[in-house]
């Protein structure tokens, strides 16, 4: 503890985390299994977990210790990202305890903190803890009372973090409150909001690629740029999630989190260095300068849509309210396109359109930056009819990499255009390093980085960027769904939003558009 600012220390980026025991609740659920775990295993294969290492996993199912080592050890068989090492699946079997128990009953945490106490002695983990709460959000002001009164908050010498994982809240008055009820038991740095976009790699490399190098910067403005798209298509449906995902819906699951992350690091000012801070300062500042939608504009800048069946590489496939758990009268969407305004001196007049939804023809995740075309004038007496605008596209998932488009002359006796695109992909440069996406991010929470976590304000300043078009759409229930079939891209109102601003959303290798483009209509 530094006894200057009275936070936790920090360990170096890069070198390995300080001793700490991991404690997860909701153990026992595909999250911990699929993601967790295999992201805790590529820590420790990358040199990056302590020796003075323990995890605790928590649950209601009743596992006896031994099951439980054998249930972790098998899980990250199934589901490790890259070949495992036998010793290396040894050396976390032999770390891995259970504590069953209700989350919301007392006796759980008496008993959670005389196991933590024998850890602490068995492997000198110095009474570090971060909590990880894989359970469903109901819990989280529970769980976070429980673990102030039963002691598990101070910081005494040591570092206590709760990592919460989305959703936090489902509109702007609920995560108000979350956020009070848990800023009354914690500080917000021991509050560790994730959301697992921002640990694949590209998305880590929007500030780097902006600020790292001199020719992009300059023409990331408005002077320079024509619109910007954002695209996060999925391929699959709800699939077991019907449950959640008729209360939530896309416009709740992907844009207050996902979404409006990945706007704020393309688009934020210049922080005066990386730390947590800093960048949450910037990143809160764009959040307040996206306009928020009033009642009129919500019916010309919001579209929603909701898939019927259809067929997806090759294979019919269900429409949404046949899904499992899902209501069969159901309105939820899930598709959702936007055209948000960043009403601020660097993005003013520039509108970002965005899209998200299932079912749709593929799984794609991008940022796409069309700049301004150049002037025609000196091809005026050539063969070439018109200019088309350069792109650069930052490709988040499923292949990460970054490419840009610009023009060329295609060779022989008559000035011919010809688009040349220079792909940069991650794999070609530095080799397939497979992960789950959480492990930048549980090694952040061990060293205490929070710069790719959510801050309250952030949280807040997100949720009122969508709190209109819930209000609106919750007094309007969509009244011609479903309005697109699985394994296209969205209803024809989709098509209408951008259009209307005289662009078109990039393609993926329809015929009627060529592939990849995105244009301007010419004025």
């Amino acid at each position: 503890m530094n006894p200057e600012t009275g936070k936790a220390d920090q360990a170096t980026p890069g070198q390995r985390a300080g001793a700490c025991v991991v404690v997860i609740f909701g153990a026992s659920g595909d999250l911990t299994k699929r993601k967790l775990l295999p992201a805790l295993y590529n820590l420790a294969k990358d040199g990056l977990l302590p020796k003075e290492f323990a995890l605790v996993g928590s649950g209601r199912t009743p596992i006896s210790p031994e099951d439980y080592r054998n249930k972790v050890a098998q899980d990250l068989r199934d589901f490790a990202t890259t070949t495992v090492d036998p010793k290396l699946v040894d050396w976390f079997r032999e770390r891995a305890y259970y504590q069953p128990g209700d989350a919301k009953d007392p006796f759980l945490y008496k008993q959670l903190a005389g196991l933590l106490r024998q850890l602490d002695k068995k492997y000198g983990s110095s009474a570090n803890y971060c909590f990880y709460l894989a359970t469903s959000p109901n819990h989280f002001a529970e769980i976070t009372r429980q673990l102030a009164a039963a002691g598990f908050i101070q910081e005494n010498g040591h570092w206590r973090r709760v990592v919460y994982e989305k959703p936090f809240g489902r509109d702007l008055d609920s995560a108000r409150t979350l956020n009070r009820d848990i800023k009354q038991i914690l500080h917000e740095n021991q509050i560790y909001r994730i959301d697992h976009y921002l640990g694949k790699e590209t998305v880590q490399n929007i500030l780097t690629f902006r600020f790292a190098n001199g020719i992009f910067e300059p023409i990331w403005n408005r002077r320079y740029v024509d619109h910007v798209q954002i695209t996060v298509a999925e391929d699959l449906g709800v699939e077991q999630r019907g449950d959640y995902y008729d209360q939530a819906g896309a416009l709740r699951d992907m844009v207050p989190n996902h979404i409006l992350q990945l706007i704020t690091l393309m688009s934020m000012e210049p922080p005066i260095s990386f730390d947590a801070d800093e960048v949450h300062d910037e990143q809160a500042k764009t959040l307040r300068a996206i306009q928020p939608f009033t009642p009129n504009q919500i019916l010309s800048h919001a579209v929603r849509g909701q898939y019927g069946e259809g067929v997806i590489d090759g294979k019919r496939v269900l429409a949404y309210r046949a899904e499992p758990n899902v209501a069969p009268d159901s309105n939820t969407n899930t598709f959702v396109a936007l055209s948000l305004s960043i009403d601020n001196w660097r993005w003013a007049g520039v509108p970002f359109f965005v899209r998200t939804g299932k079912r749709l023809p593929k799984r794609l995740t991008e940022i796409a930056i069309q700049f301004k075309c150049a002037p025609f004038v000196p091809f005026r007496r050539t063969s070439v009819e018109c200019l088309p605008p350069n792109e650069l596209v930052l490709h988040i998932q499923p292949c990460e990499g970054i490419s840009l488009g610009f023009e060329a002359k295609v060779p022989g006796p008559i000035v011919r255009l010809g688009t040349v695109n220079m792909d940069f992909n991650y794999r070609d440069y530095f080799g397939s390093n497979p992960s789950t996406g959480y492990e930048r991010l549980l090694y952040d929470c061990m060293i205490g980085d929070a710069t790719l976590f959510q801050r309250a304000d952030m949280v807040e300043a997100s949720w009122s960027v969508v709190q209109p078009i819930l209000e609106k759409w919750k007094a309007t229930p969509l009244q011609n769904s479903p309005n697109y079939a699985a394994g296209t891209w969205g209803p024809p109102e989709a098509q209408e939003l951008i259009q209307r601003d005289g662009r078109q959303w990039r393609s993926y290798g329809e015929v009627t558009q060529k592939p990849g483009a995105m244009r301007r209509a010419a004025p």
